[in-house]
């Protein structure tokens, strides 16, 4: 639990006052689509400078946030609800969100989809719900380009496994961080998804975009890599630890799948976004091989709590698979602008 200080109780109110300009608190809710949340939703720029404030506050504890829990109806999918409180945002709300791998090709359905609340944190009414998608795939890439930056600022080479809607974000938010990129590595194991990734991007990322024949000449050819497939219990270890290197950075969106489990074993630093997030996932089985020792939280070091890379030579695993304060921290970004803008359908409650 975190208690507001002064300052923050006091932007409360005075959130608190313009929401009610705004709507019959209690009585209605503002609904944002999709569409509406790309007009109001925050840049490129923007979302990385909101979701570091969110991540450093994370780091220094300064938010409430349970672990994620979950629902898994199939071996492959699931669906989470991410409650979080960021003070230092005005913000909270819950974010319910789901995942079906399986969906664009057995269903013509987008694989993730979701809903986010937001609510007034003066009185906890509800004042918006709204698509969450959007922002998901604005947040995770920019944690990756965050932790990136900090832990490897003068890399080269950055390699993307997984070109769907994660991983043109990853490619989006790496090219604005790593300021000393000169070739950008992609692979999927459909090739109509690096097609599509490449010409998503074009005209945006300024640097050379290369289709790697293989995971290994991906692993072998980058300096720091992430991935973004999807998450089961039992890792299907594509990418073999005989391919890694020391002085590599890894940093995995997709927990313990896309990796061989025994890289961030070895790793020398494993870092995590939620230390408690990491061990709910281990108590749920999956880490069949063991959590590895975690060092420290990735805002710990965005916050400089703790330091990142101590060394050139270090092999370094950064595992983010979301935290739901940046989730709230978006959509309170969200919201402010859409009422500003004023779009949006007020619905009764």
């Amino acid at each position: 639990m975190y208690t507001a200080n002064e300052a923050q109780l006091k932007a409360f109110k005075k959130e608190h006052a313009y929401l009610k300009t705004k709507l019959d608190l209690g009585k209605e809710i503002l609904w944002l689509t999709r569409a509406e949340c790309v007009k109001a939703g925050p840049s490129v720029e923007e979302t990385l400078a909101i979701v570091k404030d969110a991540m450093i506050a994370h780091g220094k504890k300064e938010y409430e946030m349970p672990a994620k829990i979950g629902i898994h109806p199939f071996e492959d999918v699931f669906f989470h609800a991410m409650p979080a409180y960021v003070p230092g945002k005005t913000a909270c709300g819950m974010k319910w969100i789901e995942c079906f791998p399986r969906n664009p090709r057995e269903y013509e359905l987008p694989q993730t989809t979701g809903l986010q609340i937001m609510n007034d944190v003066m009185t906890g009414v509800p004042v918006a719900v709204m698509d969450c998608t959007w922002l998901t795939a604005m947040r995770t890439p920019a944690v990756t380009a965050l932790a990136a930056a900090a832990l490897h600022p003068d890399a080269k080479t950055f390699g993307m496994f997984g070109c769907g809607v994660q991983g043109v974000g990853h490619v989006r938010f790496a090219a604005k961080t790593l300021k000393k990129l000169e070739r950008i590595y992609i692979y999927d194991k459909y090739p109509e998804c690096m097609d599509r990734l490449m010409e998503q991007v074009r005209g945006e990322v300024g640097v050379p975009i290369v289709k790697a024949k293989s995971v290994e000449e991906a692993v072998e050819s980058c300096e720091v890599l992430s991935s973004a497939t999807f998450i089961v219990r039992e890792p299907m270890a594509i990418a073999k630890k005989e391919w890694v290197r020391k002085g590599q950075t890894i940093l995995p969106c997709d927990l313990n799948t896309f990796w061989e489990p025994s890289i961030a074993l070895a790793a020398d630093k494993y870092i995590v976004d939620s230390v408690d997030e990491h061990e709910l996932f281990n108590e749920m089985g999956y880490f069949p091989d063991g959590l590895p020792k975690i060092f420290c939280e990735t805002g710990e070091m965005l916050a400089g709590l703790k330091e990142g890379r101590a060394k050139r030579g270090e092999l370094i695993v950064c595992s983010n698979i979301g935290i739901s304060t940046n989730d709230i921290a978006m959509g309170q970004a969200i919201l402010s602008r859409a009422l500003e803008m004023g779009i949006g359908t007020k619905m009764k409650l």
